[in-house]
Order: structure tokens, then C-alpha cells, then sequence
């Protein structure tokens, strides 16, 4: 006797909801019948990124993610929202090498910054004129006769981006002509800093150490005149000299144990507190902790 295949419940929701959609309940209800509603709860379907988000975290309460990954696929949905602005290393902060000089003379900014790329500059920081990779240096360097040097003739063209390009559609640009830092500039057309493809990258994976990573290489990082990218390992001394202020270091020493402490528990990215009339929200997080936020300082 041949077994009758039972539809299964998914199955038969959908084709409830084929064969009533024409039963609509009014202008009210977003042009859904009431079995469309009914199917999209039992069928929990997310309508946006922050229930897709909130479905994500259950599963990771439920075991079936662990956190690494969560931290992951959230850092892929944030670099869709996130734009250059938001990551690049300010103009003032740029490891730059002035064209006009020898490898001699600024053989000594490259090995002290540890860096492989450098933009080069004309007569001042909104003159750049191209790349250069310090690999390309090795061949002049491993010379007896050095001759005559032409910077040049060694750089690479330098990609100009603007500060509001998504992070997602620059790392596919990346990808796609091989490049791995790009200069941004604002909307007069001047400088206002660069992004690397590990900039990006660290969006979704978090901060990405090496042997020449200094965890206080930079604390505060400007993007506009009330706007600033904190790591939260900024020390709390740093930050009242930098902004003026008067937060105690007598429970904290860092500014991200203050704020931590007033959630009471370990926020997730994009939470939010105002603190002192500053606010701070959650901007990146690894291995469970808060690594970085976004500040709004007060007027």
C-alpha cells in the first residue's frame, strides 16, 4: 500500500496564503489579509535587518552560533550601512613621504611606521600625486651604485574616493582591481584621509593585530566637528585632557570601563548611552568585549 506524502506545515501556510491573498482586511494592515499576517508569524520570517539580527542572537543563545561568527556575519550586515567616513584614518594622521625628497631622507618614516603604503605628497597634503609600495624601495637599496632616484618612476596611481562611499561597495572594488588603499576626499574635492582594505576587513572580523600593531597608536580619531571615533581602551587622564572633561579614574582607567558600566551589562553594537552629556554608542566588538565606539560630543 503506497504511503500518502503529508504536505508539511511550511508547505501548507504558503499555499493558504496563495489561494487567500485577495482577502485583504484594509489600508491598515500594509495591503496584507489577515492569513498573510498570520503565516508571517508562524513562519517568523524577519522584515528587516534588525529582527534578521535579533534572530541571529537567539540562535546564539540556543548554542547553534558561537560568538566569533555572530560578531561576523553582524560586522558583513553593518559594512552595507557604514561609509568611508566613518573608518578612514583622518588627513592629519596620514604616514605621508614627500616627493621631492630622497629614500634616504624618508627611509626612516617608513621603518618607523611599520607601514607598506604611503601616499605621496607635493607641497602639502592636498597635493597627491601617487602610492608608494616600500617593497619597490628594495631594488634601489640593494645597489652599490644608487644613481640617480625618480620617485616616479616606482609609484602607483592613487585611487580617489568620497567620504560617503559605502564600505561594502568599496572592498568589492578592491577586490575587483586589486588595490588596497584608496584617498578620500571631501565634497570640495580635498583631503580628508585614507582607507585600507584592512580597515574594511576589520569591520567584519575585528581589529586585525600584527607584530607592528601599538594598541595606543591612536585613542581618538575626529570625523567631524562633534563626531569621533573612541577606542575603549582610551585612558580616562587622555580623555579629559583631549575634550575638557572631568571623568573620575578612581573605579575605571579606561573611558570604555565608564561607559560599560553604565549598562550594567556587555552592550551589543549600535547601543547607545548618553553619558556626561556625550554619546556613546556601541561601534565595533570582539572576543567579548567593546573595542570601539562612536561619539557625539556635546555643542
Amino acid at each position: 500500500m503506497k504511503r500518502e506524502c503529508l504536505p508539511t506545515w511550511d508547505s501548507r501556510i504558503r499555499t493558504i496564503r496563495k489561494t487567500m491573498n485577495d482577502d485583504k482586511s484594509g489600508p491598515e494592515s500594509g495591503g496584507q489579509s489577515w492569513l498573510e499576517r498570520l503565516g508571517d508569524a508562524l513562519l517568523a520570517k524577519p522584515r528587516d535587518q534588525e529582527q534578521l539580527i535579533s534572530v541571529l542572537r537567539d540562535a546564539e543563545n540556543r548554542n547553534l552560533l558561537d560568538a566569533e561568527t555572530l560578531g561576523m556575519i553582524e560586522g558583513v550586515l553593518q559594512v552595507t550601512e557604514l561609509q568611508v567616513r566613518h573608518i578612514m584614518v583622518p588627513r592629519a594622521q596620514m604616514v605621508v613621504v614627500e616627493g621631492e625628497r630622497s629614500p634616504e631622507e624618508f627611509i626612516s618614516i617608513i621603518t618607523d611606521s611599520a607601514h607598506s603604503r604611503f601616499p605621496i605628497i607635493g607641497d602639502n597634503r592636498d597635493e597627491i600625486q601617487g602610492i608608494l609600495l616600500a617593497k619597490d624601495l628594495l631594488n634601489y637599496f640593494s645597489r652599490n651604485d644608487r644613481g640617480k632616484f625618480n620617485i616616479r618612476d616606482i609609484m602607483r596611481p592613487a585611487i580617489f574616493i568620497p567620504e560617503s562611499k559605502r564600505l561594502n561597495v568599496l572592498l568589492r572594488e578592491f577586490r575587483e582591481n586589486r588595490n588596497h588603499m584608496a584617498i578620500v576626499v571631501d565634497e570640495y574635492g580635498g583631503i580628508s584621509g585614507l582607507v585600507t582594505i584592512e580597515d574594511v576587513l576589520e569591520q567584519i572580523v575585528g581589529e586585525i593585530d600584527d607584530e607592528h600593531d601599538v594598541d595606543d597608536a591612536w585613542y581618538i580619531r575626529p570625523q567631524s566637528d562633534q563626531e569621533y571615533i573612541i577606542k575603549a581602551l582610551t585612558p580616562i587622564e587622555e580623555f579629559n585632557e583631549y575634550f575638557h572633561t572631568n571623568f573620575s579614574d578612581r573605579e575605571f582607567d579606561t573611558i570604555g570601563g565608564v561607559v560599560v558600566s553604565t549598562f550594567g551589562y556587555l552592550p551589543r553594537r549600535g547601543e547607545a548611552r548618553d553619558v556626561e552629556g556625550f554619546t556613546f554608542t556601541v561601534f565595533q566588538t570582539s572576543k567579548r568585549r567593546v573595542s570601539l565606539f562612536k561619539l557625539r560630543a556635546p555643542q
